[in-house]
């Protein structure tokens, strides 16, 4: 893993809303190729962070860099795919099959409204495939289980082939059977397509066996370190940080036979 050159680096970062302070010096050093899982209360500053990182909020105090360049002058943002919360608040009526949604990625690529060329075809099926929807590709989006549609969503932001997916609690809405099934697709894709994952979650306990690095974040960063490292935090100071009572739950044995 190379922690010479890392794809996110945040420096000295300090963030407030108003007169409320969300992030107090954040230092963070994202390796290409880890599995980073972001951890924290609610309200603790995870989605302002993501928004920083993405360009979404303007970093007034401190330093990001991207793949080395300093994110104001950084251009490359095909090389960063993210997927929302929001992304699988699809309703049923919606009139996109799941090609469409996810050629809908190559937009900025292919231009919005010309053909897309037999090449991007490729990488729409491929893309699709990739997250295990590959026979739904005709299916209509709004047909689909919440947690089929977050799939969907990865594939569309992963046909551009970005080296970084960033994801917000993309579990909110699955079937909690699906749920170990979804976090093997993603550990496929760190591992087997090397894409650098950064993923915001509640279910610490349901990832520590995926996840390669874990960062703690409740305004400050409490902890960021290898998952073994965190592994080894006493509940006690987890809950100090998370601010109430933590038991840290490992769902390995918990297979659903269905």
């Amino acid at each position: 893993m190379d922690m010479t050159n890392p794809v996110i680096k945040i420096e000295d970062v300090n963030f407030r809303y108003e007169r409320e302070k969300v992030l107090e010096d954040i230092n963070l050093s994202i390796p290409r190729g880890a599995f980073l899982g972001i951890v924290g209360p609610n309200g603790s500053g995870k989605s302002t962070l993501l928004k920083l990182v993405l360009g979404l909020l303007r970093v007034k105090q401190g330093n990001i860099e991207l793949f080395g360049i300093p994110q104001h002058k950084f251009k490359q943002w095909d090389r960063i795919g993210f997927v929302s919360q929001k992304a699988n608040s699809f309703n049923t009526g919606f009139p996109a099959t799941v090609y469409e949604v996810v050629a809908s990625g190559l937009a900025k690529k292919a231009g919005l409204f010309k053909r897309v060329s037999a090449a991007y075809k490729k990488d729409v099926i491929q893309a699709i495939e990739s997250v295990g929807m590959g026979e739904f590709a005709k299916r209509n989006i709004g047909e689909l289980s919440g947690g089929q549609q977050q799939r969907v969503f990865i594939a569309r932001a992963l046909v551009s082939q970005p080296d970084v997916l960033i994801l917000d609690e993309p579990t909110v809405g699955v079937d909690s059977r699906n749920v170990q099934n979804f976090y093997d697709m993603l550990e496929r894709l760190n591992k087997d397509l090397g894409i650098t994952l950064v993923l915001v979650t509640h279910d610490i306990g349901s990832i520590s066996n995926k996840v390669t690095h874990v960062a703690c974040l409740n305004k400050h960063l409490h902890f960021h370190g290898k998952t073994e490292e965190f592994e080894k935090l006493k509940e006690n100071q987890l809950s100090s940080f998370y601010g109430h009572d933590v038991h840290f739950l490992n769902h390995e044995h918990e297979h659903h036979h269905s």
